[in-house]
């Protein structure tokens, strides 16, 4: 079935303003949200997608990335910036959109109603936030590291039972005589919380929650393409969440190594190649360093300084599968500074050859033309 455009589902056109993609989307996760629909997958769905489009359209480099491209313009990843693909699920929009609605419903901020009748919250565990140093070459080719992270988890031992203030059910109920007759409401139990079980048994060393910290090795995938200061999300591997909650996330922040003789510029990759006034003149093959390992490359007889070689699909892969960049080569003609008096009579003598003398023709290229060519 085919992905519904994301202004349809908010009902908006796509010229519409920030404020007005905020409005839309929060009457509709009040319409959809799972406390007013319990047991109603449709509804759920209909949330889903609300917030799906709302992720994309409310992030402007996301929203002109779709407004371009559409739904293949999200690529890797969706819209939702998570890692992994899939959908959402209702942790993460809880978690990134709850603030939207002010705390109205008892599900959004620190935890959620659980399904059906009951108002049960559920705690989500906090997010950990690890940095990773990359090579180029591994940005190149992606790679899977292995990470040791300290995480909050529950303490081998710990018990719960069922609160007896609420029996359960996370709430407490006042009856309150009115003139239109008795008035029933509800509050959330002072005694659990809302999450309707306390701590039976606390092991030694655990905190008030019955957690404690331990330390863990995550495998984390990193795809090909990745920038510096990119964030990757891996979902249930941040601290678990109190009282039997739900998982937080991994946050993976990309850092980029400086590479000793290559630059990257977006996808594209970079390098200055010296080459002494014979090779210029006679020509030569050299070798020379790229992302994936080395490259043999042949310099013609009069190659100028200042020319640039394009060696095609050398360069990073793009993270969004739009094929990959280039390698530019930057040749400079290296001129020595100290010569013998054989080798000053030798270039003096030249001075009078006219194929020593500048004769740029129409072949050649000037600076200008040079960067535009780069940047084609």
């Amino acid at each position: 079935m085919a992905k519904r455009d994301f202004y349809d589902i908010l009902g908006l056109g796509k010229g519409a303003s920030q404020e007005e993609i905020k409005k839309s989307y929060r009457k509709l996760a009040i319409q959809f949200h799972p406390d007013k629909n319990p047991d109603n997958p449709e509804a759920e769905a209909k949330f889903k997608e609300a917030a799906e489009a709302y992720e994309v359209l409310s992030n402007t480099e996301k929203r002109q990335k779709y407004d371009q491209f559409g739904h293949a313009g999200m690529g890797a990843g969706g819209g939702r910036g998570g890692f992994g693909g899939g959908g959402m699920n209702m942790e993460d929009i809880f978690d990134q959109f709850g603030d939207i609605f002010g705390g109205g419903f008892g599900g959004f901020g620190g935890g959620r109603s659980s399904g059906g009748g009951g108002r049960q919250r559920v705690f989500k565990g906090s997010n950990l936030r690890v940095r990773v140093k990359l090579s180029l070459e591994e940005i190149a080719s992606g790679v899977e590291k292995k990470l040791k992270l300290k995480r909050l988890v529950p303490a081998d031992g710990i018990s719960f039972k069922t609160c007896s203030t609420c029996q359960g059910s996370g709430q407490t109920y006042r009856v309150t005589n009115t003139i239109l007759g008795q008035m029933r409401a509800a509050a959330t139990c002072p005694a659990c919380n809302g999450l309707g079980k306390i701590i039976d048994k606390k092991p030694s060393g655990a905190d008030e929650h019955g957690m404690i910290r331990k330390e863990e090795t995550v495998s984390v995938k990193i795809p090909a393409g990745v920038e510096d200061g990119m964030q990757l999300k891996v979902n249930g591997k941040g601290n678990a969440g109190p009282m039997d909650g739900v998982n937080g996330d991994l946050i993976v922040v990309i850092e980029e190594l400086d590479h000793e003789t290559l630059k990257r510029d977006g996808n594209n990759i970079h390098y200055d190649l010296y080459i002494s006034m014979p090779d210029a003149v006679l020509g030569t093959k050299v070798e020379i360093p790229t992302v994936a390992g080395k490259a043999r490359i042949k310099l013609d007889e009069g190659t100028q300084s200042g020319k640039i070689l394009r060696l095609r699909n050398k360069g990073l892969p793009s993270l969004e599968g739009y094929g990959t960049g280039d390698l530019m080569v930057h040749i400079s003609v290296w001129t020595p500074k100290n010569i013998s008096d054989e080798q000053r009579r030798y270039f003096e003598i030249m001075k009078e050859d006219s194929n020593f003398s500048p004769q740029p023709g129409r072949g050649e290229k000037s600076f200008f033309d040079k960067v535009k060519e780069m940047f084609s």
